[in-house]
């Protein structure tokens, strides 16, 4: 389903800070990788970015429109997706697996505050918007303050595997996870389904 990267530690050192993300862009490019073209892009990356999405805003997806198309493969190998949450939240996810540079960036918004991770090099950048009053400056800009987020050095597979392992002991514990990994699945299959819809008419795949 794609949840490793739940695991990744710029997500977990992340998370507290996500209370009620409003706009989430997400960048998941790639050179074309030989096991991984039995499936379209959809699933083969972006499925992660849509977990995240999920699991980040703790709500629903009620809106999807999407386009792609195939490149290199008779698969669509491009894709972007936008969703609406039943939380307001709006998402932009791109997936590409047509490109010379691995990039794997997501980035949230919500009422005075930005994160953005780089799951690919496992780091946090954020800032917050500083309150307006006496003590605070009146300029904007100048309430602009970085927010420090502390990264641990952990390996996400490793993480995922120990979870699983724990959970397997008490399955029950699992059922919310599992819910939100389902909704994934079914929220790509919409893109699948979208993105096919809208091919122009000399592209089948």
């Amino acid at each position: 389903m794609g949840q490793v990267e739940r695991f990744n530690p710029a997500v977990q050192a992340s998370r507290p800070h996500l209370k009620a993300p409003r706009f989430i862009e997400a960048h998941r490019l790639a050179p074309i990788v030989p096991r991984g073209i039995d499936v379209d892009v959809i699933l083969d990356l972006m499925i992660h970015d849509l977990d995240l999405a999920l699991w980040l805003t703790r709500s629903r997806v009620i809106e999807v429109h999407a386009v792609g198309v195939p490149v290199l493969t008779p698969r669509i190998d491009i894709a972007n997706a936008r969703l609406t949450f039943a939380s307001g939240c709006v998402a932009n996810l791109t997936a590409s697996r047509v490109s010379r540079e691995k990039i794997r960036k997501i980035r949230f918004f919500e009422t005075n505050e930005y994160l953005s991770i780089d799951c690919l090099n496992r780091s946090v950048e954020a800032y917050t918007l500083a309150p307006s009053g006496s003590e605070a400056p009146t300029d904007l800009l100048k309430r602009i303050r970085p927010l420090r987020i502390q990264v641990e050095t952990r390996d996400p597979l490793e993480s995922e595997l120990t979870h699983f392992l724990a959970l397997s002991r008490e399955p029950e514990a699992s059922w919310e996870e599992a819910e939100v990994a389902l909704e994934a699945l079914r929220v790509a299959e919409e893109v699948r389904a979208q993105a096919l819809r809208n091919l122009p008419l000399d592209l089948p795949v």
